[in-house]
């Protein structure tokens, strides 16, 4: 079975910067395309950020284009949220997924394994 942990949420001023981890075990990490999507409340789940198995290839949503960065270490199981200037509308649970689908994956039902989400605050 595979596991997604993720960490690195909290509490930030608008303006301000988390970086957002997912450590994957159980399979073949470097198997898994991998995503970061989030939920506001009262709204449904959204695709933040998406990479291929290699990291070659990425996605980002318009609303987070030039602010966030997502990138992979194969190596040690392990994918990455970088979020700069953060704005209070980014306030939602954030929970990195795998999909088993190759290619980049912007789709929430080609996506296998979710993680439990952590909490991202922004205020203003």
């Amino acid at each position: 079975q595979v596991q997604l942990v993720e960490s690195g949420g909290g509490w930030v001023q608008a303006g301000g910067s988390l970086r957002l981890s997912c450590v994957v075990s159980g399979r073949t990490f470097s198997r898994y395309a991998m995503g970061w999507f989030r939920q506001a409340p009262g709204k449904e789940r959204e695709i933040v950020a998406a990479i291929n198995w290699s990291g070659g290839s990425t996605y980002y949503a318009d609303s987070v284009k030039e602010r966030f960065t997502i990138s992979r270490d194969n190596a040690k199981n392990t994918v990455y949220l970088q979020m700069n200037s953060l704005k209070p509308e980014d306030t939602a649970v954030y929970y990195c997924a795998a999909s088993g689908t190759a290619g980049t994956i912007t789709r929430v039902d080609l996506y296998d394994y979710w993680g439990q989400g952590t909490q991202v605050t922004v205020s203003s």
